[in-house]
């Protein structure tokens, strides 16, 4: 039975999730708010996605899942509301920018499952900005793991050897096979010792690799101190004032001892302290003194107030205000090695928390000083120049010619752009990865401009939804040559199809690869792993074709899939 979804916002995410779940064979129908160019077998309806009565149309009292495909949290709620109260049992995919609320509607409601775009791509981009060209990502043994498609050729170090030699290894899982001549599983072909040929295509997983800097105080402060000559952008009004008053000082000092040669330097230096910050004291000084020395005096007053208010108004700006976190930030920027985000919108906060993960120097510019997630930024350790991107002052501030890496992740895609050519004025040889929201002018930009690694986000979440929209709660997916397949946990029950069967001949049967079963405490991969049988309460976690994911479903009693 083909699983019936609604997909709710056909924007530019919403309808790529309504084309691909139609390509996997879904029975899917899309309710949108403003007309749209069709295909001839689309099942659309246009009207206002929160009324009951488009709703009813779509078939909401039958489907088994609804997609909120919005990029408006608000109206994805409202939505959600609605369908709940005509379909109390219908499992409901939520796009969700906040992520705190999301947890909260996760926690609270059962078959909810919120999904981020900016937290499903921004582990691409970061794979992407340190050089593994990853086509996703999956959540497995508590670690991210890159899925790379190892296509191979007359110069890959794998051609020819046998699949039976990668199968046990955890560190690089082999997720899926697609021979080029021919259909065989995988689970079959390392059964059987198949060798790879030109043109298979393999998917591999690996561990993100950790880079274990230290981190020590004593580290940071030398950093600071290394970067002392960078604080003079920012507290150079501060130093400018304050050295005009210490010269104020100065001359009244000098002009007192120079009048009255019976006045001690230090008393002269104690009055014009006092006459200038208003404290007072030593007033003798100027009163036994000639007219001139007193006419010299006032002047010297009035113009120390001026001074001294613009002191205190500094000082308070710095210490108080944003100059001296801007400072701190800049002290501890690294000279070199480190990666540069610029834009800390939903998807550049992800990367940051990504790259920061993975133990690497990062280095953030954002022009809003207001932005709400700079407090979440600094509490990681991380520097940020609340500088315009698009200048090369800032970039250059920011080191980027002894950079790694750059990242550039703002929404706005001229922007991206701009800034993008601007660092490439500078550091030719810069690897820069860039976000673009449209998947076909960020291949136009790719091929004109020759950046690295262009990419959409919206691109690379779409095919996590549509696998979630399929079945449970996917640890990872991947699409190779329009099949889409799907990573996921599934506990073996007594009515479990899988139950009390061998691995071997199941993932034969089903066309799924086994990854390991958790059986108590224990983890079971490799070869000991297709010789099992499973058993009540094992949890096997594997991939498999969306298109076939009912297998795990097939019998009355429906197999639960673990929500991770």
């Amino acid at each position: 039975m083909k699983p019936f979804i609604i997909v709710c916002a056909l924007g530019r995410t919403g309808y790529k999730i309504y084309t691909l779940l139609k390509q996997q064979g879904a029975n899917v129908v899309g309710i949108s708010d403003r007309p749209l160019t069709t295909q001839p077998n689309d099942k659309i309806i246009i009207g206002n996605m929160r009324s009951p009565q488009v709703l009813m149309e779509a078939g909401i009292t039958e489907a088994h899942t609804i997609v909120l495909a919005s990029n408006d949290d608000a109206l994805n709620v409202a939505i959600l509301t609605q369908a709940r109260t005509l379909n109390p049992k219908i499992r409901i995919i939520n796009r969700l920018y906040n992520r705190t609320l999301g947890a909260r509607l996760d926690r609270i409601l059962p078959d909810h499952f919120t999904m981020s775009v900016s937290a499903l791509a921004a582990p691409i981009f970061a794979f992407a900005a340190t050089g593994n060209k990853a086509i996703g990502h999956l959540k497995l043994l508590d670690k991210t793991w890159a899925l790379q498609d190892e296509v191979i050729d007359e110069n890959h170090p794998w051609l020819g050897i046998p699949l039976s030699q990668l199968w046990d290894n955890l560190d690089q899982m082999l997720i899926y096979y697609l021979p080029k001549q021919g259909e065989i599983d995988l689970v079959s072909a390392v059964m059987e010792e198949k060798n790879l040929e030109m043109g298979d295509h393999l998917i591999v997983a690996t561990q993100t690799k950790i880079n274990n800097k230290s981190r020590s105080v004593f580290i940071k402060w030398l950093k600071v101190v290394l970067n002392i000559g960078k604080y003079k952008q920012y507290a150079r009004p501060v130093i400018v004032v304050t050295l005009i008053l210490l010269a104020l000082i100065f001359l009244a000092t000098f002009t007192y001892v120079f009048v009255n040669w019976h006045i001690s330097l230090v008393d002269a230096l104690y009055f014009s302290v006092g006459m200038i910050t208003g404290a007072g004291g030593k007033e003798e000084v100027a009163e036994t003194a000639p007219d001139i020395i007193k006419i010299f005096t006032a002047i010297m007053m009035i113009v120390g107030a001026g001074i001294i208010g613009i002191c205190y108004a500094l000082i308070n700006d710095f210490v108080l205000g944003s100059r001296l976190k801007q400072s701190w930030d800049v002290a501890q920027i690294p000279s070199k090695n480190h990666y540069i985000v610029c834009g800390l919108g939903n998807v550049g906060i992800e990367i940051v928390r990504e790259l920061h993960r993975q133990g690497q120097d990062v280095v953030v510019i954002e022009p809003d000083h207001n932005n709400r997630f700079l407090h979440s930024v600094r509490s990681l350790g991380v520097p940020i120049i609340v500088e315009d991107g698009t200048l090369s002052d800032t970039l250059n501030t920011a080191n980027v010619r002894k950079a790694i890496a750059l990242l550039v992740v703002t929404s706005d895609d001229m922007l991206n752009v701009e800034i993008a050519l601007t660092v490439k004025a500078l550091a030719p040889n810069l690897p820069v990865t860039l976000r673009v929201q449209e998947s076909q002018f960020a291949e136009c930009v790719q091929d004109v401009f020759q950046f690295e690694t262009v990419l959409s986000p919206a691109e690379l979440a779409t095919h996590s939804f549509a696998a979630a929209a399929l079945g449970g709660r996917i640890l990872g997916n991947g699409m190779t040559q329009d099949l889409l397949w799907v990573a996921l946990a599934t506990m073996i029950t007594p009515n479990h199809p899988f139950c009390n069967q061998e691995i071997k001949s199941m993932a034969t049967q089903a066309d799924f690869v086994p990854l390991y079963v958790i059986r108590g405490n224990k983890k079971i991969h490799g070869w000991d792993l297709l010789a099992i049988h499973l058993k009540d309460n094992d949890i096997l976690y594997l991939t498999i074709p969306a298109n076939r994911l009912d297998e795990l479903w097939r019998t009355d009693s429906v197999a639960p899939i673990l929500f991770h």
